[in-house]
């Protein structure tokens, strides 16, 4: 199976001390080999938007050297983990779901699609909006009961 984390549960592990993040990476250590843990280029996308805009606020040259440690370990992290792209097969089931009509963000769309492509479940706290994509299996592994 592949299990692929998204936006939210990736900024969670950043976090190392929360005790949500410990319950993600006990859940990752007991998958079966066989399985994989991966993301998507659209949570690249979207944790990289969130780190520019971090360094265009830092005016301090010590803000700055801060913003770009955390960038540097967020380059780190995506150095380790496999990265699904948006391809083609992701844009044909972006398609079907636009026609849908669904209320769902841009990026959510594409990172469900994404998901849908490689037949894989997604990993999210944000269950309100993925579970509009009826075929989209998703699980939350942030809870204290996941």
């Amino acid at each position: 199976m592949i299990y692929v984390l998204d936006t939210d549960i990736l900024s969670i592990l950043a976090h190392e001390d929360a005790p949500a993040a410990a319950r993600i990476r006990h859940h990752i250590l007991e998958l079966p080999a066989a399985d994989s843990v991966v993301t998507t280029v659209i949570t690249y996308e979207e944790q990289t938007r969130g780190w520019m805009a971090a360094l265009s606020r830092a005016k301090t040259a010590s803000a700055q050297v801060q913003v770009y440690q955390r960038l540097l370990q967020h380059l780190n992290a995506f150095r380790r983990i496999t990265v699904l792209p948006y391809d083609d097969a992701a844009a044909a089931v972006a398609e079907q779901l636009k026609r849908q009509k669904l209320r769902i963000g841009a990026m959510d769309l594409k990172i469900a699609s994404i998901t849908l492509a490689r037949d894989a479940v997604l990993i999210t706290r944000n269950a309100i909006d993925f579970r509009q994509v009826l075929e989209l299996r998703i699980e939350d592994w942030s809870g204290p009961t996941s």
